[in-house]
């Protein structure tokens, strides 16, 4: 159960960075952008934390 809740919050941490750093750079933000900044930094969370753990740092 710790495992599965540190991946939670491992998952969220990188979503929550990489969707603040893409609505920083974009500019001015309407809701559409929002929506993308969000699937793409959940896309990008998921090939962070795989990465991560395929170089040995589970």
């Amino acid at each position: 159960m710790t495992r599965r809740l540190a991946a939670c919050a491992e998952l969220i941490g990188w979503w929550a960075a990489l969707t603040l750093l893409w609505i920083v750079l974009i500019g001015p933000v309407d809701a559409l952008e929002w929506l993308v900044g969000a699937a793409a930094g959940l896309i990008a969370a998921g090939a962070a934390r795989g990465a991560r753990r395929a170089a040995g740092g589970r």
